[in-house]
């Protein structure tokens, strides 16, 4: 029992501010921050879902629960914006935002103001 105590009173965490380490590592890694560039719209979509579901103080179960699926697939759902291989679908993401008390809005913006602009004569 004794040593269960020291050991735990050697765990020290360390903070992580994962914002703060990709600035950080983009100003000196070129190919880091291409790849975190590419991720950009993952970043945003994920970052969206768990606002909403946050922002309605709901668990993943009730988000679930109000879509007719199980914990699971939901955690699925919101893992799944990181990954190449499998998105969403609108009507999920839909389903999504409505058992949040939300709508979803698809947004298209332009990079650069002046790549918009018709070419001069």
């Amino acid at each position: 029992m004794k040593l269960a105590m020291s050991k735990l009173a050697q765990y020290k965490p360390v903070a992580f501010d994962p914002s703060a380490y990709a600035s950080k590592r983009r100003s000196f890694d070129t190919n880091f921050a291409v790849a975190y560039d590419a991720l950009e719209d993952e970043f945003a979509a994920l970052s969206a879902l768990l606002e909403a579901r946050t922002s309605a103080g709901l668990t993943q179960a009730e988000v679930a629960a109000r879509m007719g699926v199980t914990q699971p697939v939901v955690a699925r759902i919101e893992s799944s914006l990181s990954k190449k291989d499998h998105s969403p679908s609108l009507h999920t993401l839909r389903r999504y935002a409505s058992a949040c008390g939300m709508k979803l809005i698809i947004q298209i913006v332009a990079i650069n103001p002046a790549q918009t602009q018709p070419p001069s004569p």
